[in-house]
Order: structure tokens, then sequence, then C-alpha cells
């Protein structure tokens, strides 16, 4: 005869499948958890790794050089070039300023051309003319290509008084008006431009 089992002791019953789903939780969690951490590192190993270092140079963080710095120079020898030509037609500029314009004109030139008046001009006052009134005469010349009298002498056409008053009157406009800032882009495009600047220095002024 079978003894009947008392109610006070209780037993724990479980089935297999539940059994077997608790434990397949448990590893899930577990995968899980493994898988977010490794994850996660991943993610910061790339983070860091793909984050590219910022050059600092001398010149600055945005590692450009200034205009006219010994570095922008170093990197581009035309600047250096440039700088100096600027210079230059800067100090011509103030020279030019300083000569004064003759007010005393007691001679007839005769000319047939605009730069042939500029020339004999220089020799007469010993006074160079303007680069800019050196090319305004030369233009002056071109004008007259293809016109029935270009080879006509010029001072037969324009009183001599009146061309030198004319010659004149520009290159005191070029004298006190110019920008050296002008002069110096003129001659950065013109590789001739020496043979327009007048090497002649007066002695004294010329009033």
């Amino acid at each position: 005869m079978k003894r009947p089992m008392p109610w006070s002791e209780q037993v724990d019953i479980t089935t297999s499948e539940e059994t077997s789903s608790t434990t397949s939780s448990s590893s899930s969690d577990t995968d899980m958890d493994v898988n977010n951490e490794n994850g996660g590192q991943q993610l910061n190993n790339n983070i860091t790794t793909e984050q590219p270092a910022k050059e600092v140079t001398p010149e600055g963080c945005d590692g450009i050089a200034e205009p006219n710095s010994p570095a922008a120079i170093a990197l581009d020898p035309s600047l250096e070039q440039a700088d100096q030509l600027f210079k230059r037609a800067e100090m011509y500029q103030d020279y030019m300023q300083q000569l004064p314009i003759p007010r005393h004109r007691g001679s007839i030139i005769p000319f047939t051309s605009w730069m042939g008046l500029g020339k004999s001009i220089k020799q007469l006052y010993n006074q160079p003319l303007h680069y800019l009134t050196n090319i305004r005469l030369k233009q002056w010349d071109q004008m007259r290509f293809g016109k029935e009298d270009e080879h006509r002498e010029l001072d037969t056409i324009i009183h001599p008084c009146k061309a030198e008053a004319a010659v004149w009157l520009i290159e005191e406009i070029h004298r006190c008006t110019s920008s050296h800032h002008h002069i110096a882009k003129l001659w950065s495009s013109d590789p001739m431009h020496d043979a327009f600047i007048d090497s002649i220095f007066p002695e004294s002024p010329c009033e």
C-alpha cells in the first residue's frame, strides 16, 4: 500500500520546456551583453582611429601663410619680385613728384612727332618726362597711323607752343596725381617698361 505524500512538503515541479526557455533566455542575455560591450569598444576604436590629427603650422592653425611673409615668399618667389617692383614704383613716383614744372618757356621747339617733341623737351630743360607721359606721346604718334597726312610734320598742324604746353600739362598731371600702385601694375605687365623711364637727373631744380 502506497504512503500518501503529506501536504506540508512542497515539491517544485518545472517542465523541461520552461527550463530550456529559461536557459536560452539567460544565454541570449549574456550574448547581448557581450556583443554590446564588444560593439561599443569597436565603435570607440573607430572614432579614435578615423579622426585625423590637425597639423599645426608656424603660420597659424589653418596653415595659410600671411601675404608677403617670409613663408609666403619662400613658397612663391614671384612675390618677392612683385614686392621689389612695388617699392621701386613708389620711389620713382616720389622722385618725379618732387621735380618742379618749368614755368618760363621762351623757345619754340620745331618737331615732326610727339616722341620727337618729348626728346627735345628733355634736352632743353634737362628734365625727365614721366613714364606715363612717354607712353602717352607714343600713343599719340600711333594715332596718326593710316591717316592721309600721317607723314606731314606735326608742327605744321599744331603750333609748337600749344604742343609744348600740352606735354607739360599732362606731365604735371602724371607727376602730381599718379598712384605708384597703378605704375607698379603697368610695369608688371610690360617687360619693356624700362625703355620709357628716362635716366635724366637734373642737378638743380628748374623754375
